[in-house]
Parts: structure tokens; C-alpha cells; sequence
């Protein structure tokens, strides 16, 4: 845009009021200013806006188009205008979360809760995501906060830990009983069992890969489900044995309806919390921390 806005604004209000006088009042400015400012914005553009007459100014065919043109633009100025001044009057603003399906239900939905109760105008947005898209996007500051496994590699991102957790191999009993009555007691779980594992696009996956690896475990049946909660129905209903958040479970442990299997050493816990850009200034971040601590 070669022109000043300070033209375009002349003009919008020129083309408004139909009246340079007019405008001029409502701009506090001289006639002449006006006037010179409308005929450097018509030379650059090369073309007239206005016809001229003794009962004031009207739109030409173009100067109809450029109208509209700024008409939308000082209006979506206005808008963002009034939206900062409602954030500065409700200290409210714009909270983007990225967060994957099982940990939005299980872990953020009760911090939500509990913020919007606290800040009932701020404006939250929640990308249901992986944690490795989440943790890509707060890199580029598209998010301002992402609810993850702490990461091994902390990527320049700061990390507030709000919970541990514990993957675990869990089964029915039935599906257990019926297992060791085909294969004895004896029989390897891994080899003989159908094994359902998250798929391996999830971070989850990747850590209970390398616990297998480490341990040389080798499942000959796998199932690979894409959500927590499915491998959670899928285990309750008896189609096999589940590695799943033991947190998420702990009813149906509790109860008998789950058992854990039995490990010869336990799957290395890991650590949910909060992660951002050190760098974001947004006001609706700083008050989600302060609201944390």
C-alpha cells in the first residue's frame, strides 16, 4: 500500500459524510487539508473519486469500489479495537491448548474447570492433537500451552509438572485364566496373548517400545488401537492384554474387573505437565500460570 492510511481514512470519512466540511469536523482538520489529501490519493491512484458540486461530493463508480474496500477494513480495525478494550476492561484474552484426547479428558478438563470458574471471559481454544504436533507447535509459538509427557529432549520449552503416571500391562481375568488353561501356566503372555498397543504415531508407544526393547520383550500378536480410552474399552471387554495408563484404570484394579500383569520390572514412570515458550508475553498465558501456582 503506497498511500498513507491517514488518506484513506480522509476519504472514508469524506465519502461518509458526502460533505468536506463535514468531515472536517468530524476529523479536526482544515477544508484544505482535506482537499489535498483527496487529490494526492486520486493522482496516485490515477483516477477521480469524487464528482464536485456545490451541494458537496459524490462517489464515482470507483471511488464506489474503494469504499466498500475501506469501509471493510476501518470496520475490522474498529472490531479489533473494542476487542482490546474488552480484554484491558475483564482482564480477559485468548488461551490456545494443545493437548492429545486422552489426556484433555482425564487430566485438563478439571483445571479447566476450575480456571473458567475463576475467568469467565477468557476466550480457550483446544487443539485435540499428538504430543509431538503439540510440542511442534509451541515451538513455533501457534500454541501458547501444551498438557505432554514431559519430553526427553526439552527443545528450549519450560515444563511445570503437575502429575506422575505409570503405563501398565493390564487384562480380564477371565481372559487370563482362559489364556493359561490353552497355553499352561507357564506360557509367555508376549508369544501366546494378543497384545494391544497404541499405534506407533504416539509418544505413549514409543516409550512402551523402548521398555520392550530393553527387556527384550516381543509380542508375536498385535493389535494397535489409535486411542486411549479404545484400548481401555477393548481390555474390559476381554479381547486381550492392554498396556495402558495404570492412573486410568485404578477403578477397575481396585474392583478385580482389570488385573496387572506381572512384570519383572516395572515400565519407567513419566511426568504430565504443563510446557510453553519461555518467550510468550501473552496476558492469557501469564494468568493460566499464576492460576497453576
Amino acid at each position: 500500500m503506497e498511500q498513507n492510511l491517514s488518506q484513506y481514512k480522509i476519504f472514508y470519512e469524506v465519502a461518509k459524510a458526502g460533505n468536506i466540511s463535514k468531515a472536517a469536523k468530524e476529523l479536526y482538520i482544515s477544508q484544505p487539508a482535506i482537499s489535498k489529501a483527496i487529490s494526492k490519493l486520486e493522482d496516485s491512484l490515477g483516477l477521480s473519486l469524487f464528482t464536485r458540486s456545490s451541494r458537496g461530493v459524490q462517489l464515482t463508480s470507483e471511488g464506489e469500489i474503494l469504499f466498500e474496500h475501506t469501509k471493510e477494513a476501518f470496520d475490522t480495525l474498529s472490531r479489533g479495537e473494542q476487542e482490546l478494550k474488552r480484554i484491558q476492561e475483564f482482564d480477559i484474552g485468548h488461551l490456545r491448548i494443545g493437548v492429545s484426547n486422552t489426556l484433555c479428558k482425564y487430566v485438563l478438563l478439571p483445571y479447566l474447570k476450575t480456571f473458567i470458574d475463576q475467568y469467565p471471559h477468557m476466550k480457550i481454544t483446544i487443539e485435540s492433537q499428538s504430543t509431538a504436533q503439540t510440542l511442534s507447535r509451541l515451538e513455533q509459538q501457534k500454541l501458547d500451552l501444551g498438557l505432554v509427557a514431559e519430553p526427553s529432549l526439552r527443545r528450549d520449552l519450560a515444563f511445570i509438572p503437575v502429575m506422575d503416571i505409570q503405563d501398565t500391562f493390564v487384562v480380564t481375568p477371565a481372559y487370563l485364566n482362559n489364556l493359561y488353561v490353552r497355553e499352561g501356566k507357564d506360557t509367555n503372555i508376549f508369544e501366546t496373548g494378543n497384545i494391544m498397543l497404541l499405534d506407533q504415531s504416539n509418544m505413549t508407544r514409543h516409550h512402551v517400545d523402548d521398555y520392550m526393547t530393553e527387556n527384550h520383550i516381543v509380542p508375536r500378536q498385535v493389535l494397535e488401537v489409535t486411542t486411549m480410552d479404545l484400548l481401555i474399552e477393548f481390555v474390559k471387554i476381554g479381547l486381550g492384554v492392554a498396556c495402558v495408563i495404570k492412573e486410568l484404570v485404578q477403578k477397575e484394579l481396585d474392583n478385580g474387573t482389570l488385573v496387572e500383569l506381572p512384570l519383572e520390572s516395572p515400565i519407567h514412570r513419566r511426568t504430565i505437565g504443563f510446557a510453553y515458550h519461555p518467550s510468550n508475553q501473552a496476558m492469557s498465558l501469564k494468568t493460566f500460570l499464576e492460576f497453576l501456582y
